[in-house]
């Protein structure tokens, strides 16, 4: 409840409506109410911390974001819903980067390098990845970066629909908390996961589509409350690094530059007016 309190709070909702025990409103005089002085707003507590919605003007803070987190991610532990698939890992690989990063990517699931270090894309997927974040003009520490999955498959096999059910509301959290401007889902898992879609990689790669989220304290409200203080985040969804070490050919490396160029110029990075024919995703 503190959790699903803390992230309500980051996406503006600033007051529970409190009812009497028998269910009766309190109902007072207007007159009597213009009469009496404000009172000042009561301290928030624990890990529940006011914040404004995210916009272009918003105030970032990376180290409550930090710390809302770790208290994530001690859920995630205590409530460890990979034990509902079978699954065989070392460590839980729940994400990096720059906790109040713009630009967030997201992946399907650890694979054995990053099971053995407990950190995201490490192996050679990873290494493309980093040059991918290079050449947007970023680095690894300016982005954040997590897997729908925080557990290793058995043999890195594809996550099933039912594996990423489980494990996507931790991943939907993750992504409340830090409030991206931009999302690139790497791959089909994270991109159906994300979307909520069924469609084909090729459908989906190369065009903006939006992450909607709305806390469960929320689900309750009336739609157009829910869109006052619901979330929604660019995504833009391209192939997975892995994929391009598979298939390495000079026309998959033109889309993924050509997605990335598209979320650059979302962010306004430098370099974004890029020619096409520049190849910088391998």
């Amino acid at each position: 409840m503190r959790q699903h309190a803390a992230t309500s709070a980051l996406l503006g909702v600033g007051f529970v409506p409190m009812y009497r025990r028998s269910g009766a409103l309190s109902v007072e005089d207007p007159a009597a109410q213009d009469e009496r002085s404000p009172e000042p707003p009561a301290e928030p507590t624990g890990d529940v911390v006011a914040a404004e919605p995210r916009g272009p003007a918003a105030a970032r803070d990376p180290a409550l974001n930090q710390r809302l987190l770790e208290t994530l991610r001690e859920r995630y532990i205590q409530d460890a819903p990979h034990k509902a698939f079978v699954t065989s890992f070392n460590n839980i690989v729940f994400g990096e980067g720059d906790p109040a990063a713009r630009l967030m990517f997201i992946g399907e699931a650890p694979g054995a390098d990053e099971d053995r270090t407990g950190r995201p894309f490490v192996g050679r997927a990873g290494q493309l990845l980093e040059k991918m974040i290079g050449a947007m003009g970023l680095t690894r520490e300016q982005v954040y970066i997590a897997n729908v999955l925080k557990t290793r498959p058995p043999n890195n096999a594809t996550p099933t629909g039912e594996e990423c059910q489980a494990c996507s509301p931790y991943l939907f959290e993750q992504v409340a908390i830090i409030r991206p401007d931009v999302i690139v889902t790497l791959g089909l898992p994270a991109s159906r996961t994300v979307l909520a879609s069924d469609q084909s990689m090729s459908s989906m790669r190369g065009r903006w589509a939006s992450f909607r989220y709305v806390p469960p304290l929320l689900g309750s409200l009336s739609e157009a409350g829910v869109a006052a203080a619901g979330l929604a985040v660019p995504v833009m969804p391209t192939y997975h690094p892995a994929f391009l070490l598979r298939q390495y050919t000079e026309e998959n490396r033109r889309k993924v530059w050509s997605d990335l160029r598209q979320v650059m110029v979302r962010l306004g990075l430098a370099g974004a007016g890029a020619g096409e024919e520049r190849d910088e995703a391998g």
